[in-house]
């Protein structure tokens, strides 16, 4: 092919862009909207499309651009970073790559002081599925229901949605308990929040005691449910899970992906709001504002144990590291969770309004910047109604407003900002969901 038969960059119009991208890449690569959304420029929490057209971006691409689109002390770090040197493998030590450990370590729960770099969520994911099984010498895994892991095959294994499991179970020795889904408990939603951890933990035992050997290599869980809809779990059911598994002679893995570095507020990661420290954490997504960076963290022990040949070609790249230094050092000086505790307040309390006045929102949940509400037909029956959440999404963008889906019926509208929103932006951000929820009524 020449090269001028390609348009040349920026030379194409939306419907020419969106064209091509269903002529050429896999059907899988599914955009949200009827009509896609083309993007190019960015800044902070703004985003703009090929026409010009401004939005406020309340998900940050699923919870990516943590610091916001662009930020000046990423983009100027990644430059002087490929002016220097682009890329060496693992099979070489460079810098950035321990200046990242480092900062990791230092920011993740005692203990955790080892690091693995990948370039995914799902690749940090299987490095922790790996290094438990090693470290145990056993092969079976359980994870719960509602689970998103990503798109490998282990990865689809251990996910717990039907619509992102393309294939048949092809990894044996994974189990599935229940997730500690209050609001579609079977003791039902209004049930004391000590009796919701109390059941679910005796699923999760049951489930050990009669579809495993009694031997799991680990139990994985995420701190929040990311893709399931942003569950947030029962009070003290992380800790309690981790004392089940370990009293077994396994491990517990949390994976982090969504919930870390300081989205739920508070703390750094999600799951010291139930005071546990995992065996191995798995961290990705907003760790370096959009560059493709997975992380694996453990126990000393835990890596150690783990003594045959590996690569990652990628990971630890130094651009991506650079990127991910920058991010953390931002992250770090601007405090964001505290701010995510703050501005994720001030979302709370304008969905907290919102439910009050549709009956069609049948729960609002999260911790931080880590917000959603479930989109139901009724609140008796608790229906899942994704055609109105598809509406919802729709009018917001009208709006100029980005949001996010989720659960297992793409039921659930998810919110994730950038971690460095204003109290003007986010109000502003409220005010086009509060006028998208109008339109989505009629």
């Amino acid at each position: 092919m020449s090269a001028t038969s390609v348009a040349s960059h920026g030379a194409r119009t939306a419907e020419e862009i969106v064209r091509a991208h269903r002529e050429r890449l896999f059907p899988w690569v599914k955009p949200y909207y009827g009509k896609p959304l083309v993007l190019s420029q960015g800044d902070g929490v703004w985003v703009r499309d090929v026409g010009g057209t401004e939005y406020l971006d309340f998900f940050a691409g699923i919870l990516t651009t943590s610091i916001g689109h662009c930020h000046p002390a990423v983009t100027a770090r990644v430059y002087e970073q490929m002016g220097r040197l682009g890329h060496t493998s693992t099979l070489y030590v460079t810098e950035p790559q321990i200046e990242v450990a480092e900062r990791l370590v230092e920011l993740a729960p005692v203990g955790l002081s080892r690091a693995a770099f990948t370039n995914s969520g799902t690749e940090a994911i299987e490095t922790a599925i790996v290094a438990a099984c090693v470290y145990t010498g056993r092969s079976e895994v359980v994870a719960l229901r509602h689970a998103y892991s990503g798109r490998s095959i282990l990865a689809t294994n251990i996910t717990a949605h039907a619509g992102w499991r393309p294939l048949e179970s092809l990894v044996p020795g994974i189990k599935h308990a229940r997730a500690p889904y209050a609001y579609r408990s079977p003791l039902g939603p209004d049930a004391p929040e000590e009796e919701q951890t109390e059941f679910f933990i005796q699923d999760l035992v049951e489930v050990i005691e009669t579809t495993t050997t009694g031997r799991p290599a680990a139990l994985i869980a995420e701190a929040i449910q990311g893709v399931g809809g942003f569950i947030v779990p029962t009070r003290g059911y992380l800790a309690r899970a981790a004392e089940v598994v370990r009293s077994c002679g396994g491990l517990f893995i949390c994976d982090e992906v969504q919930s870390g570095f300081g989205r739920t507020g508070r703390h750094w990661f999600g799951c010291q709001h139930d005071d546990v420290t995992p065996d191995i954490m798995v961290l990705a997504k907003g760790i370096a504002n959009g560059f493709p960076v997975g992380a694996t963290l453990a126990r000393a022990d835990v890596a150690d144990a783990w003594t045959s040949l590996s690569i990652s070609t990628y990971g630890g790249n130094p651009v991506s590291m650079a990127a991910a230094a920058a991010t953390l050092e931002v992250m770090v000086q601007e405090d964001v969770p505290q701010r995510s505790e703050v501005r994720g307040l001030q979302v709370r309390e304008a969905l907290e309004e919102l439910h009050g006045t549709y009956d069609w929102i049948g729960d609002v949940r999260g911790r931080g910047l880590m917000q959603a509400m479930e989109i139901v037909r009724d609140r008796t029956d608790r229906k899942p109604d994704p055609t109105r959440t598809r509406a919802l999404l729709e009018a917001a963008r009208a709006g100029g407003l980005l949001l996010g889906s989720g659960g297992l019926h793409g039921h659930v509208v998810r919110i994730g900002p950038s971690m460095l929103i204003s109290e003007a932006e986010t109000a502003e951000a409220l005010a086009r969901l509060k006028r998208a929820c109008a339109a989505a009524d009629r």
